[in-house]
C-alpha cells in the first residue's frame, strides 16, 4: 500500500540554503545539524532487531554527511569565538559517532585555549595517545 509509505523527510543538512548565512545564522544551522545528527547517533547506539546492521550503515553515512555539511558551514563563520563554539559542537558530534581522528584534527583548529581545555576535560578520548608519549 503506497498510501501509508511516506518518503523520508530531508535532513537539516540536506536542505539547500538559497541565501548566504551570516555568522549567527551559520551558528544556528550548525547547532541544528549537530542536534539532529546527535539524535541519529543515539538511535544507532541503541539499535537492534531486524536489519539493524543495514540501518546502522545508513545512519553512519547520514552522520558523516552531517559532519561534512556542518564543517562547510563553519568555514563561512568569520568571528573567531563563534567559530570555536561551532567547531566544538561538531567535535562533540564526532566523539559521539566515534570519529576520533576527525575530532582530534578539529580540536587543533580551535583557537581558544579555554574551549579546547573544556572539550578535553569533557571527552578524555580526545587526548592524542601518540602526542602524549
Amino acid at each position: 500500500m503506497r498510501w501509508f509509505r511516506k518518503g523520508r523527510q530531508p535532513d537539516v543538512w540536506e536542505v539547500a540554503d538559497d541565501q548566504p548565512l551570516g555568522d549567527i545564522g551559520a551558528a544556528h544551522k550548525i547547532r541544528d545539524i549537530c542536534a539532529s545528527a546527535g539524535a541519529i547517533a543515539e538511535k544507532m547506539a541503541a539499535a537492534g532487531g531486524r536489519d539493524a546492521e543495514k540501518k546502522q550503515v545508513a545512519d553512519a553515512q547520514r552522520c558523516e554527511a552531517a559532519i561534512k555539511r556542518a564543517l562547510e558551514v563553519a568555514m563561512q563563520i568569520s568571528d573567531d569565538s563563534m567559530r570555536d563554539v561551532s567547531v566544538s559542537q561538531i567535535i562533540k558530534l564526532c566523539v559521539q559517532v566515534d570519529h576520533l581522528k576527525t575530532a582530534r584534527v578539529l580540536l587543533r583548529a580551535i583557537q581558544s585555549e579555554k574551549t579546547r581545555a573544556e572539550l578535553v576535560a569533557d571527552h578524555p578520548k580526545l587526548i592524542d595517545q601518540d602526542a602524549a608519549n
